[in-house]
């Protein structure tokens, strides 16, 4: 083997172990925030309010008058966000959705450390079960793959964590 191919070895080993390290450590200190008990969540303080006018399109089945995809799940819990007071914008939402599930309802992680020790996070906004419970906002689906039940319980979490969604630019 050459020094060059050598070098490149122990370079992209390097580059792995950080990756991984990287990966470990945010994810221990999401794991960390997930166990803390909250007395107060954002959503469940305010008084709620008559949500936005639905948009057009092709409405999901339940009836709600948004569309049946990505922008109208972002449209629906941006107006259930607005009627609870939870900050965050078409933007930010769309941000973190493309990062953490390239827009796709059913990702599942199953390699971190939540998934090791048995709590994958899944969802749009990759958010596992026991965040979700906590962070859960009335007048949405109980399920945590129900895309906006997920979106509005991590934006929740995002409020009372970071201020906003809008503020997350990386593994939340």
């Amino acid at each position: 083997m050459t020094t060059h191919t050598q070098n490149r070895t122990a370079r992209a080993a390097r580059l792995r172990t950080l990756s991984l390290t990287a990966l470990a450590t945010t994810a221990a200190a999401a794991a960390a925030l997930t166990l803390t008990s909250t007395s107060a969540h954002a959503a469940e303080t305010k008084q709620p309010t008559a949500p936005a006018a639905p948009t057009t399109g092709d409405s999901q089945p339940g009836g709600s008058g948004y569309a049946n995809n990505l922008d109208g799940w972002i449209k629906e819990s941006l107006a259930i966000m607005k009627a609870k007071g939870i900050p965050g914008t078409y933007e930010g939402l769309h941000r973190n959705i493309m990062r953490e599930s390239s827009g796709n309802p059913n990702a599942q992680n199953g390699w971190d450390v939540n998934a090791q020790k048995g709590t994958p996070s899944k969802g749009l906004l990759q958010v596992i079960q026991p965040t979700f419970n906590a962070y859960h906002v009335n007048g949405t689906a109980h399920s945590l793959t129900d895309p906006v039940a997920n979106i509005t319980a991590a934006a929740n979490y995002a409020a009372d964590r970071y201020g906003s969604i809008d503020n997350v630019n990386s593994a939340y």
